[in-house]
C-alpha cells in the first residue's frame, strides 16, 4: 500500500475486539472477500438470483464496488485468506458519487431531497454478516466503523436500503404500514420511490396499527436504524433479483453519539 493509501486509512486503526479487526479494504483482494462474503449471505443463504457471471465468479459486484469503500470485520483466528472477512458495509460518499455517476438508492429512490442537503451525504449498503457471527460484537464493531467514517468525513445524512425478505408486500402490509405511520421522514429529507415502482406503505389507517407485533415483523437491520432516529422514505420498492421488499432509510448523524453506536447490537 502507497503512503497516500496508508494516510486515507489511518484513521480506522485500531478497532479490534479480541480477534476481531475492523478497517477498510485496501486492495482488490479485500474488496474480492466482501463480495465473496457477500455472495454467500445474499444468494447461497437468503435465496437472491445472481447474474451468470455471479453464480461462476462466487461473488456478488456491481460497478458501484470499484469507486466505493469497503468496511471489512476480519477474524484473525481464522486461516489467512477471504474466508477473514466476517462482515462488510459498503459505503459512498457524496463527493466520490458525483465523479462516477451517482448514487445505488437513485435506481430506485428519488433522493433529490437529501441530495440537496448541504455537505457531505453518505450511502449505506451491501451490508451483510456471517452467519456464525451474527452477533452483538461483530455488529458493534460494525457500527462503530460507521461512526468513526462519519466522524473523519463530517457526513450529517446516512442514508440507503434495508430490505424485507420476499418480494410480495402483502406479507409485510403490518410492518410497512408502522414505518409509514410512525417513522416517515421529514419532507425536506424524505426519500420517495419511483413512480414506475411505487407500492404504497400506507396498507392500513394508523389507529389499527398494533405496534408491538409490528416491531416484530421488522428485520433486525432496521430496527438498527430505527434505534439511531432513523426515518423511512415514502413507498416500498419490489426487487425480484434480491426476492425483497425495499425501503429507504434516512438517519441525520447529529442524533447519534458514538458512545450510543458502541452499545448497539
Amino acid at each position: 500500500m502507497t503512503a497516500e493509501g496508508e494516510t486515507k486509512y489511518r484513521f480506522m486503526d485500531g478497532i479490534h475486539t479480541g480477534a476481531l479487526q475492523l478497517r477498510l479494504a485496501e486492495n482488490a483482494e479485500e474488496v474480492a472477500a466482501a463480495q465473496a462474503l457477500r455472495y454467500r449471505v445474499f444468494y447461497e443463504e437468503m435465496g437472491a438470483q445472481p447474474s451468470a457471471e455471479m453464480a461462476a465468479a462466487k461473488r456478488d459486484f456491481d460497478r458501484y464496488d470499484a469507486f466505493c469503500d469497503h468496511l471489512l470485520v476480519i477474524d484473525h483466528d481464522r486461516p489467512a485468506g477471504p474466508s477473514q472477512v466476517v462482515g462488510t458495509y459498503r459505503l459512498l460518499r457524496r463527493a466520490v458519487a458525483q465523479k462516477n455517476g451517482g448514487f445505488y438508492s437513485a435506481d430506485e429512490y428519488d433522493i433529490s431531497a437529501i441530495v440537496d442537503q448541504p455537505g457531505e451525504i453518505l450511502e449505506l449498503g451491501r451490508s451483510c454478516v456471517d452467519e456464525a457471527y451474527r452477533n452483538r460484537a461483530t455488529m458493534t464493531l460494525l457500527w462503530r466503523g460507521n461512526a468513526t467514517y462519519v466522524s473523519h468525513y463530517d457526513v450529517p445524512v446516512m442514508f440507503g436500503c434495508a430490505s424485507f425478505p420476499g418480494a410480495d408486500p402483502a406479507q409485510h402490509a403490518l410492518p410497512l404500514a408502522y414505518l409509514y405511520h410512525f417513522h416517515l421522514a421529514p419532507t425536506k429529507l424524505r426519500p420517495v420511490a419511483l413512480a414506475e415502482r411505487f407500492v404504497s406503505m400506507n396498507t392500513m389507517p394508523k389507529e389499527d396499527v398494533d405496534q408491538r407485533a409490528a416491531l416484530r415483523e421488522v428485520p433486525p437491520l432496521i430496527k438498527g436504524y430505527l434505534r439511531l432516529g432513523g426515518f423511512i422514505g415514502d413507498g416500498a420498492v419490489i426487487d425480484t433479483q434480491w426476492d425483497s421488499v425495499d425501503v429507504s432509510i434516512v438517519v441525520k448523524t447529529d442524533l447519534v453519539t458514538q458512545k450510543y453506536m458502541d452499545k448497539l447490537s
